[in-house]
C-alpha cells in the first residue's frame, strides 16, 4: 500500500525514557546510501501492488473465470498482509530493521520467482501461492521500512524523510501498470470465453501457455532486479536502529489499544478504505472495457490515468493540509468519492468512466491520514498499533471478493460499485467523528 505518514515513536508524556533511548540510538545525520536503498523499496512495493491489480483482468481472460474467482488474487495478496504484519513487528522488535528488510525482500524475490513454475504447471492455485509468498514479503517490508526511514536521522526531520520516501510509492505503481500493459495485457489472445470453450483442448492449452508465460515474465524480471537490491542492502553498512527493549507484552498492549476509541475506529476505517481502493482499481479495467468497448490493453490506459491522478492529488492534498485540518479533508474527499461512485453506478459511457478515474484523486490522502490519526497518542503501543493498521489491509481481500460476488449475482458490474460506495461512507463518518473519538475517555 501507499507510504505511511505517521511518527513511529512514543508520544505519551510517561514515555520519556523510551524517547531518550530512541534519540540516543538515531544517527545525527542521515546516511545517504542507506536512505536511498530503503527508499527504493517504497517504489518496488508500489510496483508489485498495482501490477497485481491487473491480474484480475488477465486471469479472467486466460482462464474464463467469474469476477469472484478472479478476486482470489486479492484474497491471496492482502491475506498475506494480514498474516505477516504482527510477525513483522515481533521481528524488528527482537532483531533490527535491516534484518526485517532482508527477510521481507527475500520473500518478495521468492514469490516473484515462483511465477515461473506456476506458468509451467498452468494451475491457478500455484499462482495464488506465489502471490501469497510475495505479498508476505511486502507486508514485512511495509511494517519495517516506514519506521526505519524515520529512524535514519534526527527525530525532528523524520517526517520529512518519510514524505520523501512516500513520493516514490505511486511512481512505482505507475511503472507496475506500464509493465503489465506492455508485457502482460498486450499479449493476451483476443478470443473470448465462448470462443475458448469451443476450442480443442490442445489449442486452448497452447494459447493459455503463451498467455501465462507473458504473466510470468515481468515478475521474474523484477525478481532479478530485487536480488541485486538485496545484495546491495546486505553488504551496505546500515543504521542498526533497533529497540533496547526486545519484549512485547501483547496482552497488555491489546488491552490498552481496544480502550482507545480513535484507534479502534481507525482500524475499521482503514479496513473499509483499503477495500474501496482495491475494489475500485481491481474492477477499473473490466468496467472500462464494458463501457467503451475496449480490450484489456486499451482499457489499462484509463487505470494508468487514475494512478497518475492519484499521484498528482497527493501533492495537492499535502499542500491543502496547511490550511485544512486533515480529518476535515479526509471527510470532504470521502464525500466527493461517494458522489463519483454514484455516477459510476448509475451512469454509463465516457462520463461514468471519467467519474471512475476521478475517484482516485479522492483516495490519495486516505490511507496515510487514517493511519496518522489512528496512531496519535499511542506511546509505547505505537508499533503494535501500527501493525494492527497494516492488518486492516485485509479489507482489500475481503471486500474485493464481496464486490466480485455482487457483480456475478447481478450480472451487472455497475452494481458491484455499491461496495466501495458504502466503504467511502464509513470513511467519511470516521473523518466526521475523529476528533471527538480522540478526546473520549479511555
Amino acid at each position: 500500500m501507499e507510504g505511511i505518514a505517521a511518527e513511529a515513536m512514543p508520544a505519551d508524556s510517561d514515555n520519556n525514557i523510551a524517547l531518550q533511548q530512541y534519540r540516543n540510538m538515531t544517527p545525527k545525520r542521515t546516511p545517504i546510501l542507506a536512505f536511498a536503498l530503503i527508499t527504493s523499496l517504497f517504489l518496488m512495493w508500489g510496483l508489485a501492488n498495482n501490477m497485481t491489480d491487473t491480474l484480475l483482468a488477465a486471469f479472467k481472460k486466460i482462464m474464463s473465470m467469474t469476477d469472484y474467482q478472479t478476486a482470489f488474487v486479492q484474497y491471496s495478496f492482502y491475506g498475506a498482509y494480514f498474516c505477516l504484519a504482527i510477525p513483522a513487528a515481533i521481528l524488528i522488535k527482537k532483531f533490527t530493521y535491516k534484518t526485517g528488510v532482508l527477510i521481507g525482500l527475500g520473500l518478495f524475490i521468492a514469490g516473484a520467482l515462483l511465477f515461473y513454475p506456476a506458468s509451467q504447471t498452468m494451475v491457478y492455485g500455484h499462482f495464488l501461492t506465489a502471490l501469497f509468498i510475495l505479498a508476505g514479503g511486502l507486508s514485512i517490508l511495509e511494517t519495517t521500512a516506514n519506521p526505519y526511514i524515520i529512524a535514519m536521522g534526527p527525530e525532528e526531520t523524520g517526517t520529512q524523510r518519510l514524505n520523501l520516501a512516500q513520493s516514490f510509492n505511486p511512481i512505482g505503481s505507475i511503472i507496475g501498470v506500464l509493465l503489465s500493459k506492455v508485457f502482460i495485457l498486450s499479449n493476451l489472445n483476443q478470443a473470448d470465453a465462448t470462443q475458448r470453450a469451443a476450442m480443442q483442448v490442445e489449442d486452448l492449452q497452447a494459447i493459455q501457455a503463451e498467455e501465462l508465460g507473458a504473466v510470468m515474465g515481468p515478475y521474474v524480471g523484477v525478481a532479478f532486479f530485487l536480488l541485486a537490491l538485496w545484495l546491495a542492502i546486505a553488504f551496505t553498512k546500515m543504521p542498526k536502529a533497533s529497540d533496547e527493549d526486545h519484549l512485547i507484552d501483547f496482552r497488555a498492549a491489546f488491552g490498552r489499544l481496544i480502550r482507545r476509541p480513535h484507534y479502534v475506529w481507525a482500524v475499521a476505517a482503514q479496513f473499509f478504505y483499503v477495500g474501496a481502493q482495491i475494489g475500485v482499481w481491481s474492477f477499473t479495467i473490466r468496467y472500462v472495457m464494458q463501457e467503451l468497448g475496449l480490450n484489456e490493453e486499451q482499457a489499462s490506459s484509463y487505470y494508468l490515468a487514475a494512478l497518475i491522478l492519484f499521484l498528482a492529488s497527493r501533492f495537492v492534498c499535502t499542500f491543502l493540509m496547511r490550511y485544512i485540518e486533515p480529518r476535515r479533508l479526509l471527510m470532504g474527499l470521502a464525500v466527493l468519492a461517494i458522489a463519483f461512485t454514484a455516477v459510476v453506478i448509475f451512469g454509463s459511457g465516457a462520463i461514468a468512466v471519467y467519474a471512475l478515474v476521478a475517484i482516485s484523486a479522492c483516495m490519495s490522502l486516505m490511507f496515510p491520514t487514517i493511519y496518522g490519526l489512528g496512531l496519535r497518542g499511542l506511546g509505547q503501543d505505537t508499533k503494535i498499533g501500527g501493525s494492527g493498521l497494516i492488518m486492516a489491509i485485509l479489507g482489500g481481500a475481503v471486500l474485493t471478493g464481496v464486490q466480485g460476488k455482487v457483480s456475478d449475482a447481478t450480472g451487472d458490474i455497475h452494481y458491484a460499485f455499491f461496495v466501495p460506495l458504502l466503504c467511502f461512507a464509513i470513511v467519511a463518518y470516521y473523518g466526521l467523528v475523529a476528533r471527538r473519538l480522540r478526546t473520549a475517555a479511555v
